[in-house]
């Protein structure tokens, strides 16, 4: 890399690194916030979905805005958004302004995420030094996920978790003074015009897809409510697929969605979300509520699925090499978390698991990341750089639906054991249901990985 790429990278990274740390800073500080802001213990969820929402349900759209007007233009509309609203969270007092300053910092990821990606793939030409950039964001990505733990259990713990909002405030002024002397400004495609029936519904139809998922969550499977946002989700959905067929300038071109290494990267990184946010809830379920670790200690812990997504970012490129193509990592990077994960169904109750347990996160983090970079490089590869805002659009959009139900998902199943284990005493019915969501996991991403491997080689032999 030049000198100027290096920097550009360490930005982009930073940002990306920022925004990780931002999905799960506020998780360990919920039940303080709760008691500080009197919010009710089944809304205590709505912190973390309230920025699920923002940054699921837009990521599509201003991935796509990003490519009309200039990536680095919403890069930095990104930048400040998160900056007020973080400032503005911080010095709430309510539930209600919380929750919006925690949307608004979701809307800032939506705009950041598949800006800063499409600044990055369009910085870095197809091959080896992208596969390296897109490897080292990868680590960032899941590094962050995990370092927010840590992170914002040791600013609850030490200052206030207002300081899980305050921290972005001077790391985001750097940023937006940075990016000019870096990036340079883009011109985006003239003459485009935004497909706004399309951006509605897809819009407004993740929202309430995710929305049902998280009422799921606290309401259940059958509730009215999650029924109800279930069905308004599959409706706006399904309309936004007729509109892209009838679009002059659709916001999603169905000839890119039809790319098979498009579709099978992306549903490849869907599940890897899932399952690595899946495995971080239960394993902190399975340190504090079966094994009796504190919330500071259990947020330390999280600093080997750190280290081993850090790992896997590094050298994950150079497994690109060993094993020939991006598909191949990224079935190989799903069947090492598939199997680690899977492997967790053996743990016990007793304190002696401790090690062998973070073994296999370890293992699991580093297949996890090597799987990131597979599906990132694979999902944004050979289309032009005037598509790369769009395609980065979807995969953020991929990370941001995926890492929001994996939760809901996983933690239903865990319940659904504990529930049928009445009269079992309550540490044992807790083990019991957290090692068979821990079983449905890694058999989940074990399954897909081998789809995503059949589809993808059909596709390489077809080209041959």
């Amino acid at each position: 890399m030049t000198r100027r790429q290096t920097l550009t990278l360490v930005l982009l990274l930073g940002a990306q690194f920022t925004l990780a740390v931002d999905f799960s800073i506020m998780n360990v500080a919920v039940p303080v916030i709760g008691r500080e802001l009197d919010v009710a213990q089944e809304n205590l969820q709505w912190i973390a979905t309230s920025f699920a929402l923002g940054a699921a349900g837009f990521s599509l759209l201003f991935g796509r805005i990003a490519d009309m007007i200039g990536a680095r233009r919403v890069f930095l509309a990104g930048l400040a958004l998160l900056t007020i609203a973080s400032l503005l969270g911080g010095l709430v007092d309510a539930s209600g302004p919380l929750l919006a300053a925690r949307v608004a910092q979701g809307l800032a990821t939506a705009m950041v995420t598949p800006a800063g990606l499409a600044l990055l793939t369009t910085s870095f030409p197809e091959g080896p030094l992208r596969e390296r950039a897109l490897g080292l964001n990868g680590a960032m990505l899941s590094a962050g996920f995990t370092c927010g733990a840590v992170v914002g259990g040791l600013l609850t713990d030490t200052l206030s978790w207002r300081w899980g909002f305050f921290i972005n405030v001077p790391i985001g002024l750097l940023l937006i003074v940075v990016t000019p002397m870096l990036l340079q400004s883009g011109s985006g495609r003239r003459g485009s015009k935004l497909d706004i029936p399309g951006a509605i519904t897809v819009s407004a139809g993740l929202v309430a897809l995710v929305y049902g998922i998280s009422a799921a969550g606290q309401y259940g499977w059958g509730d009215t409510t999650t029924l109800l946002a279930f069905g308004i989700g599959v409706v706006l959905l399904a309309a936004f697929g007729y509109i892209e067929l009838h679009a002059a300038e659709p916001l999603a071109p169905l000839r890119v969605l039809k790319l098979r290494s498009v579709t099978w990267g992306n549903i490849g990184g869907f599940v890897t979300f899932i399952g690595f946010t899946a495995m971080i809830f239960l394993l902190t379920l399975y340190l504090q509520e079966v094994l009796g670790y504190s919330a500071m200690t259990t947020g330390l812990t999280f600093g080997v699925l750190g280290v081993g997504a850090f790992l896997g970012g590094v050298t994950a490129p150079r497994w690109i090499g060993v094993l020939g193509s991006s598909q191949a990592l990224l079935v190989a990077g799903l069947i090492v978390q598939g199997v680690t994960v899977g492997l967790l169904f053996f743990a016990g109750a007793e304190r002696g698991w401790l090690v062998p347990v973070l073994v296999l996160a370890f293992l699991s983090s580093y297949g996890h990341v090597a799987a990131i970079v597979g599906f990132m490089v694979t999902a944004t590869s050979g289309l032009p750089n005037e598509q790369q805002g769009l395609a980065t659009g979807i995969t953020t959009l991929t990370q941001q639906v995926s890492i929001t139900i994996g939760i809901p998902i996983m933690s239903a199943i865990a319940t659904a054991r504990i529930r049928s284990q009445a009269g079992a005493p309550i540490r044992e019915a807790t083990l019991s249901g957290i090692n068979v969501a821990i079983l449905a996991n890694g058999l989940l991403i074990v399954a897909v990985a081998l789809l995503v491997g059949f589809f993808l080689k059909k596709r390489r032999t077809a080209l041959s």
